[in-house]
């Protein structure tokens, strides 16, 4: 056994030193893809997959040896899982040039090396993701085999394994190399690294330090400044967990410093930082494919995000402000630390650079893709300025690849969901699944969108936010549409709550990345999320029934400000509801009539939303008052 350990260290570096070279691989065919010049699509995918694969074997084996446990055995199990993955996808490659060539059909020999290449992906996908996703493509798989058995409605008329191949792997529209690979690859790839590249240089950083001084005469304080770091970073990173390990490690200790609670600052930083991908102008990757998944422009998908992600962030301020105002927390002066220096002023170029870039870019007709592209040369270019890269050169290398390791592992998941999109599209089983939503709703456009929401919360449980999405508007999207909802309406409602899924108990991963940081409890940090993000599943409701808010759709003025000024109204009502607090404690019937007044402020009827308005604002005159007359009391006592 003492023999085996210096193969088993020299297989560990050789693997390693295959992922370090297909990540720069990666990275520069993503750079070249997206700024110089098109690949053929289907070398593209093949290439793609194979230099993911051997990225996600080499990330598998890290994550194994942290916890001690690499032995030969594995090494020959990942060893086969490249082998047999690698000549998966060049029959992949093989069978697609025939088609362009010849006349040619996917035989039943081509079927073996087909399923070896999912056996492959689902395995790496279990490494990498989890049960939850291992499952969601194990059943796309499975269904397509064996669904014919199946009773009523799930019953399919049958597939061979020819015709398995043909749908799962064979197929440049669906299936693992289908469109939305091409779309990941092609769009979304290049941002990933921008948002690591953006972390590497320094800017999150000095993006911290001014969302400090924007929120230091605030009662939050760093609690507020948490949210509008999160939303600003966020947008850029694309990932909420690594939002919340960006900044959470240090805004979370300075909220309890403050004095919030340690389930409050995780909470808080978890809920913010899972809504930087509902943020514009980046939005992270699931905007990039659901431009190109509804045919509308990627500017259009940003001016419809803007006011719904500014209800939300909104929200947060309004809990945080409830939440000091009930721990009679004050407004509190700035350190010395806290300052803005004349290097935080000189690198706050790294940030606003390029993301004036990608609005430059887009507003000049350049594609989105190239947008991504001029960001990162831009944000390579400006580099420079900041003293620690100078110092240290090697941070740009280190965040490149550590970006192209992350598309690579989003690569594998997105495989699954190419998978289950194969499977849905040859079965038919999402146009019965809408049927089935259709008759369960009857007429009502809100208990289908109720229905909606569920169904979206329990299939993006414990997912990331892209195949969450992906995942959610296969099965929800066409049973949304068919009430007379518009398609980007629709598409923006179920990625409301793929992001939502992320914040909801019990499998919260927001919330579990951030209670470590906090040393919370991660099952309490996660129903404290749960709370503080509320609006996150009221505001998709709001532009479900008031599209005037998403701007690029039926946009009136007078609805416009009318809607916005009830919406916030709404929160407010909400978040003090919520919280059990205002300028004072509110009693058990105030909360109650809280609650009803705030969702009767977004009812379409005038009879109902305006009655609700004015009481409303009787409530917050009573409750100033009251707030004044307690105040005063205190003060005579004393």
């Amino acid at each position: 056994m003492t023999d085996a350990i210096p193969l088993v260290r020299f297989a560990l570096r050789l693997f390693s030193a295959a992922s370090v070279a297909a990540c720069l691989a990666l990275g520069l065919i993503t750079l070249y893809s997206s700024g110089v010049g098109l690949i053929d699509p289907k070398l593209h995918r093949a290439i793609g997959f194979a230099l993911a694969l051997i990225i996600a074997v080499a990330v598998s084996q890290t994550r194994r040896a942290d916890q001690g446990i690499s032995t030969q055995l594995y090494l020959a199990i990942d060893a086969a899982l490249v082998v047999a993955g690698l000549w998966s996808i060049w029959s992949f490659l093989f069978v697609q040039t025939e088609m362009e060539t010849a006349l040619y059909d996917v035989t039943t020999k081509d079927a073996l090396p087909a399923l070896a290449g999912l056996v492959v992906l689902l395995e790496l996908c279990r490494r990498l993701w989890g049960w939850g996703l291992f499952a969601v493509g194990t059943f796309g798989v499975l269904y397509l085999l064996f669904g014919q058995d199946l009773p009523g409605i799930m019953a399919h008329s049958g597939f061979s394994l020819k015709e398995v191949a043909e749908a799962l792997w064979y197929n440049t529209n669906k299936g693992v190399f289908g469109s939305i690979t091409n779309i990941v690859l092609s769009t979304v790839f290049i941002f990933i690294i921008f948002g690591v590249l953006l972390e590497g240089t320094g800017a999150g950083d000095t993006l911290l330090k001014f969302a400090f001084l924007a929120t230091r005469r605030t009662r939050g304080g760093p609690a507020h400044a948490a949210i509008l770091a999160s939303s600003l970073f966020g947008t850029m990173s694309g990932s909420t967990v690594a939002n919340i390990v960006g900044t959470g490690t240090f805004t979370i200790p300075m909220i309890k410093k403050r004095g919030f609670s340690p389930t409050f600052a995780a909470g808080i930083e978890a809920t913010a930082s899972s809504g930087g991908q509902i943020m514009p102008p980046i939005m992270g990757a699931a905007a990039l494919v659901m431009a190109d998944l509804t045919g509308v422009g990627y500017l259009n998908i940003i001016i419809a995000a803007l006011f719904p992600a500014l209800f939300y962030y909104f929200s947060l301020f309004s809990a945080v402000t409830v939440e000091a105002r009930r721990q009679g927390i004050e407004v509190q002066e700035m350190t010395v630390d806290d300052h803005i220096t004349r290097t935080d002023m000189i690198n706050s170029v790294l940030f606003a650079g390029p993301i004036l870039v990608v609005i430059g870019s887009l507003l000049f007709g350049l594609s989105t893709s190239a947008a991504g592209f001029y960001a990162v040369v831009a944000l390579l270019g400006l580099s420079v300025i900041n003293p620690e890269v100078r110092g240290d050169p090697s941070r740009i290398w280190r965040s490149f690849l550590k970006g192209a390791e992350a598309g690579a592992t989003l690569l594998i998941a997105i495989a699954a969901i190419g998978i289950l999109v194969g499977s849905l599209d040859s079965t038919g089983l999402g146009l019965k699944l809408a049927n089935i939503i259709a008759s369960i709703r009857g007429e009502s456009l809100f208990s289908a969108l109720l229905v909606a929401m569920a169904g979206a919360l329990i299939l993006g449980m414990g997912m990331p936010t892209l195949p969450a999405y992906l995942i959610i508007i296969l099965v929800m999207g066409p049973a949304i549409q068919a009430l007379g909802v518009s398609m980007l309406t629709a598409h923006m409602f179920v990625f409301y709550y793929g992001v939502a899924s992320s914040l909801t108990p019990p499998v919260a991963i927001a919330a579990y990345a951030a209670a470590p940081i906090a040393r919370a409890n991660p099952l309490m940090t996660a129903f404290m999320s749960f709370r503080l993000g509320m609006a996150k599943f009221i505001i998709p409701f709001v532009f479900a029934f008031y599209p005037t808010i998403l701007i690029v759709e039926e946009f009136s003025l007078l609805p416009f400000l009318w809607i916005v000024a009830r919406t916030c109204f709404c929160i407010w009502l909400f978040s003090s509801a919520l919280s059990g607090f205002d300028r004072r404690k509110l009693s058990v019937p105030e909360i109650v009539v809280r609650f009803v007044t705030a969702f009767a402020c977004l009812v379409t009827e005038p009879m109902f939303h305006l009655p609700a308005v004015a009481l409303g604002l009787a409530l917050i005159a009573f409750d100033v008052r009251a707030g004044r007359s307690a105040a005063t009391k205190t003060e005579a006592t004393q």
